[in-house]
């Protein structure tokens, strides 16, 4: 597609950066900024961000908005038919406990408040695959804005915004406030008693140990900016108290009205303790307004692609979304113990493996990923017994980027494997997370780099 400029765009930005000898001065005020902000830390531990932007025209603007919201679409109608079709309900292959948390009323209508939607996107012919659905504990959102900011102090943004003076950034933060603030109102418990329609005490639970404090800590400050008392809670501090006759959940500070739940469903049931039989007990009473409920967990789960690659979805989706997922969802399937898997190693550069439960970007194994034919067969065995995934290998987009690692600037730009992490608000889109990493494909990456992103509008 002709119309197609991110690519050039980058390439401008990262020309303008090799004139400015990697902009040293403008890389000691973002690294400060960075610092002075909220921690941005990958999974390794280690910190490090990009001076190379992920930059969008118009035109991918519009490619990556259709491929969200229509991917959001089909999610909702997926979930719909899983809380009404047992048979449906199976095909998930969750357990018996899991699928009881997951058929839990919410007390709201919208089935999904948010979601990151990752996608490998080519930015010179506009194709996309889909690479993972992450609806609980959808992280990157106060890096993709952080490490934004931190671009735009430098010199060379400064010279490319003289050049392109239509420049536009998202605030996905602000949008999951949004999102968790409609949400609770259209709640049907909301105006009741002494819940605070207006400002309900919330409470973003998680396992301290799982927990990405930077991020609680830019969703409190931001909910705090509209008048409502927020505040990180240790799910394992949840109780149930009566007062006056009325029951509420409550934690070693007060009540929570509102949960934000980014503690994952599995996690819950590998820790299990009274703090989650009291979350569970407030949403199934109405006790809590808990934003997306259990539900959200099916389609977050690595089920989602053999799913979507099934028959059964033939009677839930229309024929424009079925053709939808047949060109952008990978292929996609169940292993399971005897299975063959003759034509996984003979392809072994095609297929990835992805463990069962929660989609975790950093948890997938790609065949193409240094590994000899020995050791990709020994994982294919280990996905069989444990009843993983095996998924089609879309490779990533890949294009240089200049890293904003302290001591970079004299280095030149490596080649990154690009993902996007499409946010989706209630159903609309809300901006994108772009990482890359190097040194491996769709697995653990030995490198990974937060990029901010920039929409130049045409």
């Amino acid at each position: 597609m002709s119309s197609l400029r991110g690519r050039a765009l980058e390439d401008e930005f990262d020309g303008l950066l090799s004139e400015l000898g990697g902009d040293e001065e403008g890389r000691a005020k973002a690294a400060a900024y960075l610092a002075s902000s909220h921690e941005i830390v990958n999974q390794d531990g280690s910190s490090t961000w990009a001076m190379t932007p992920k930059i969008l025209g118009s035109a991918e603007l519009g490619i990556l908005t259709e491929a969200a919201e229509t991917m959001g679409r089909i999610l909702e109608k997926v979930t719909e038919r899983y809380l009404k079709d047992a048979d449906f309900r199976a095909l998930f292959r969750l357990s018996p406990e899991v699928e009881e948390l997951t058929l839990m009323p919410t007390g709201y209508e919208q089935l999904i408040p948010f979601a990151r939607l990752d996608v490998l996107f080519n930015e010179e012919t506009g194709d996309f695959t889909f690479a993972g659905v992450a609806t609980d504990s959808s992280v990157g959102m106060t890096a993709a804005v952080d490490v934004t900011r931190a671009v735009q102090l430098t010199e060379a943004y400064r010279r490319f915004a003289e050049r392109h003076h239509d420049i536009e950034t998202f605030d996905i933060s602000d949008g999951v406030v949004s999102a968790l603030r409609e949400t609770y109102y259209s709640w049907v418990n909301a105006a009741e008693g002494t819940r605070s329609p207006d400002r309900p005490p919330v409470g973003i639970v998680d396992y301290p140990e799982s927990a990405t404090p930077g991020e609680f800590a830019d969703l409190i400050e931001r909910l705090a900016d509209e008048g409502v008392y927020a505040r990180f809670v240790d799910i394992r501090d949840l109780r149930i108290e009566e007062a006056g006759g009325i029951r509420r959940l409550v934690d070693s500070e007060g009540p929570v009205t509102c949960v934000y739940r980014r503690a994952l469903v599995s996690e819950m049931l590998e820790k299990p303790c009274a703090g989650v039989d009291a979350l569970v007990e407030a949403a199934r009473r109405g006790l809590a307004c808990v934003i997306g409920g259990f539900r959200t967990w099916p389609v977050s789960t690595n089920a989602i692609f053999p799913v979507l690659n099934s028959e059964a979805v033939e009677s839930v989706l229309d024929p424009f979304e079925l053709a939808f997922v047949r060109a952008h969802v990978p292929e996609a399937r169940f292993l399971e113990r005897g299975d063959d898997v003759n034509r996984y190693i003979a392809e072994q550069d095609k297929w990835l493996v992805r463990p069962a439960g929660a989609y975790r970007a950093s948890e997938a194994v790609a065949g193409v990923d240094r590994m000899d034919r020995d050791e990709w067969w020994r994982v294919l065995l280990a996905c069989c017994e444990e009843g993983g995934v095996i998924e089609e290998c879309t490779p990533a987009y890949q294009a240089p980027v200049i890293s904003g690692a302290e001591g970079a600037a004299g280095e030149g730009p490596v080649t990154g494997n690009n993902l996007l992490g499409l946010f989706l608000f209630r159903g609309k889109f809300g901006g994108v997370y772009a990482r890359c990493g190097y040194e491996s494909v769709m697995g653990k990456w030995g490198h990974r780099l937060d990029m901010g992103c920039l929409v130049v509008r045409d």
